[in-house]
Formats: structure tokens, C-alpha cells, sequence
């Protein structure tokens, strides 16, 4: 191991100043040179860093690479995050039939065809956004207006959760995804929203509607396959996963097509949905909004790209750094990955994770960008930046970036 004063810390700063859509330099530089390095963590700890997308591939799909967050060893990406997981534990940092197994039980909730069935529920409540937005006053903040509403709907929707509850979900959601939350925090906001769940659980006990929460109680709460408990860990994931993801690549991915005209051009004069279709896949690489890292604990010994992996070793999967690998994502008649390019193949991107663990609500998260964006610049061909995009502010100090407002005009 390299000893600490050579050793980055990371995550490294972005530079939002010269461009809000790329990930900090130095992570290029790493890719380029030896694709992994150690880096240095909030806890004084030293993991690799995984920055190729070949090599971040790899290490998914080893059986030697896992996400169990228990492992003394786990690369956590706070002290916040990990008094969350620790409190309040889910499948999506579990390995083998711990996550498998209640992963099953969500899956048919979650195909590509149930949520392309929600499309127009999608399409009726992006209708209603914009139909307020443009009734109002000018500028407005996309984020309030647009971004949080669609998703957050669409969410609570498929749960079963009530949306009058949305504001204080989204007040908890926040403590857990800044960078500025103590463990006491995170604690204490996973505690209210579990005991928010269970009661719209214990409600459905008696009442069961047709959800997925209604389908897990009826299921798995009530056969004894799941406790309560597990239940509305279940729900915590999905209710801040389902709409905090979704809302910020919304407002992130709009901000980028209003500073790449021809490229919003090409989706607002699109006649074909697929136009809008493959648009998502590019924006979903280029924003890449989880910028800490996945992380991960290797349980054996392993190469990845020459680099010899121990046992014990903590690795963190930079899935931004993937996405912008020249190796992937170069091809004739395309342009280089650090420019936005909607007509690139860009699906075999690493935005939704890899392997066992990707992302379990994509289908849902693609359906609502492909039909926010395509409406948003149909409907209002005139839409621009009302600040430049400079004096934005950013989420850096959060895990999942993005916009804390974004502010347009027509």
C-alpha cells in the first residue's frame, strides 16, 4: 500500500465552474494511466479505486467482490451513511440469498412492461407540471415545479404511499444523501420514515389496495416470510431511491440539453419515441449522478487489469469515470464521451450499476425521463436557462448529484 501523503483523498472536487456536467479531472487522468489507484476515505482508510469500465464490469461479476456492508471492511462513504445502514439494512447491500431472494419478491413489480404500462400515468402528471408551470409566473424553478413532482408521484403511486406525505419524505431523503449529516442524523430521519411506512403497512394489513406495499404484506408479511420490520426497509429503499435519483437527472439532464441546442433539438423534433429513448441512455451516461462510487469489499484474492486485489481490500466502482472511458464509448461517426451525443449507442452505460446489483427501478426511472424530456421541450420549444449556468449551485455535497434549483424561462 502507498503510503497516506501520496495517496488522493476522494472523492476528488468537481470543477462546476468550467463544467457542472463532468466529473473532477483527476479521474481521467487515473483511467488513462492505470485505471486503478488507492485513494484515501473519510475514515483515514485506503480502497481502490476502480476507474475503467472493462475493469468495473469485472469486478461486478466476481463472485470475490461483494456489497455486504457488515464486512469490517466496507469502503462506507460516510459515518452518516453507515449509522443508516446500520439502522436500517436492505437487501441492496446484502450478497447471495440475502439479496437475492427479497429481490425476487420485488421484481415482477418493477419489468419493463409494467412500467412501460405506467407510461401514460407518466405522461398525464408531466402534463399537469408544465400545464401549472406555464400558467404561473416566469422564471421558474424546475426542480419544485418539475424534477421532484413526476418522480415523486410515480413513486408513491406504486407503493401505496400516500403523496400528501411527499414533502417529508423528501425533507428525510435529503439528511440521508448530504454529505453534511451526522450519523445522528441519519439515524434519527431512517427511524420517522420507518415508522411513516409502518403505518401506511399496518393500514394495508387490514386494507390492501393494489401496490406493492399491499402485495408484500399479503405475501411475505403475512405468511411470515418477512417481518414488519423488514417490510418497511423495503419501503424506505424504495420510496427515497424512487424519487431521489429520478428528480435530479431530470433537472440535471435538462440543464445539459438547454446548453446543447442541437441536441435538444433533435428530441424536440422527433417524431420517432426512440429518439427520446436513446437521448436517456446518453444523458444517463454522461450526468452519471452517483458520484461517490459503488462500493465494494473484496472476500478473496484476485487481479483486476494486472493489479493484484487482497482479501480484506476495499474497492470503489466510479461509475462517472466508466461511463467517460474512450475504450467504451468511441465509435465511428460519434463523438469523444466527454461530449454529449444523443445519437451514441450508449445503453451498455454503468449509470444504473452492473451485474446482480443494478439498479432495480431503471425501467421506471427511463420511462418518466423519456417522457419528461420529449414533452418539456415540445411543449416549450422556447426554454432556456433564466441564470447562467455557472452561478447554479450544485449538489457536491451530496451523494447523488445534481441541481438544488434550476431556475428557466421561456
Amino acid at each position: 500500500m502507498l503510503h497516506t501523503a501520496d495517496v488522493p483523498l476522494y472523492p476528488m472536487p468537481r470543477d462546476t465552474e468550467r463544467c457542472p456536467f463532468a466529473p473532477p479531472s483527476e479521474l481521467a487522468e487515473i483511467r488513462q494511466e492505470a485505471g486503478l489507484r488507492r485513494v484515501r476515505i473519510w475514515d483515514g482508510s485506503e480502497p481502490w479505486l476502480v476507474t475503467r469500465h472493462a475493469d468495473i464490469r469485472a469486478a461486478m461479476a466476481s463472485p470475490l467482490v461483494s456489497a455486504d456492508t457488515d464486512n469490517p471492511a466496507y469502503p462506507h462513504t460516510s459515518a452518516a451513511i453507515k449509522a443508516r445502514r446500520a439502522r436500517a439494512k436492505t437487501f441492496f447491500t446484502e450478497d447471495g440469498p440475502a439479496h437475492d431472494e427479497p429481490r425476487r419478491a420485488l421484481a415482477r413489480d418493477f419489468t419493463a412492461k409494467r412500467m412501460q404500462g405506467m407510461r401514460d400515468v407518466v405522461q398525464t402528471v408531466t402534463n399537469r407540471c408544465i400545464d401549472e408551470m406555464l400558467a404561473g409566473p416566469k422564471p421558474v424553478d424546475l426542480v419544485e415545479a418539475l424534477a421532484l413532482p413526476v418522480p415523486s408521484v410515480m413513486i408513491c403511486e406504486l407503493l401505496g404511499v400516500p403523496y400528501s406525505e411527499h414533502d417529508r419524505f423528501q425533507e428525510l431523503t435529503k439528511v440521508f444523501t448530504a454529505a453534511t449529516s451526522t450519523p445522528g442524523d441519519t439515524v434519527a430521519a431512517a427511524e420517522e420514515m420507518l415508522e411513516m411506512i409502518g403505518a401506511v403497512i399496518d393500514a394495508k394489513v387490514d386494507s390492501p389496495t393494489d401496490d406493492t406495499l399491499s402485495r408484500l404484506v399479503v405475501e411475505q408479511l403475512n405468511p411470515g416470510r418477512m417481518t414488519r420490520e423488514e417490510v418497511a426497509r423495503m419501503g424506505l429503499l424504495l420510496l427515497t431511491a424512487g424519487h431521489e435519483t429520478s428528480a435530479n437527472m431530470i433537472a440535471l439532464g435538462t440543464a445539459a440539453l438547454l446548453t446543447n441546442p442541437e441536441q435538444a433539438a433533435l428530441i424536440r423534433d422527433a417524431e420517432d419515441p426512440a429518439v427520446a429513448a436513446a437521448a436517456v441512455e446518453e444523458l444517463l451516461r454522461y450526468l452519471t449522478i452517483v458520484h461517490s462510487g459503488a462500493r465494494r469489499v473484496a472476500t478473496g484474492d484476485f487481479e483486476i487489469a494486472g493489479t493484484q486485489i487482497r482479501a480484506g481490500d476495499g474497492l470503489i466502482l466510479d461509475f462517472g469515470s466508466a461511463n467517460r472511458d474512450t475504450d467504451a464509448f468511441t465509435g465511428e461517426g460519434h463523438a469523444e464521451p466527454h461530449l454529449l451525443d444523443i445519437t451514441r449507442p450508449a445503453r451498455h452505460h454503468l449509470a444504473f450499476s452492473f451485474g446482480v446489483h443494478q439498479c432495480l427501478g431503471q425501467q421506471l426511472a427511463r420511462v418518466e425521463l423519456q417522457v419528461v424530456y420529449s414533452t418539456l421541450l415540445k411543449r416549450i420549444p422556447t426554454l432556456a436557462l433564466a441564470e447562467p449556468l455557472a452561478e447554479l449551485e450544485y449538489k457536491t455535497d451530496m451523494s447523488i448529484y445534481g441541481m438544488h434549483r434550476l431556475p428557466v424561462t421561456w
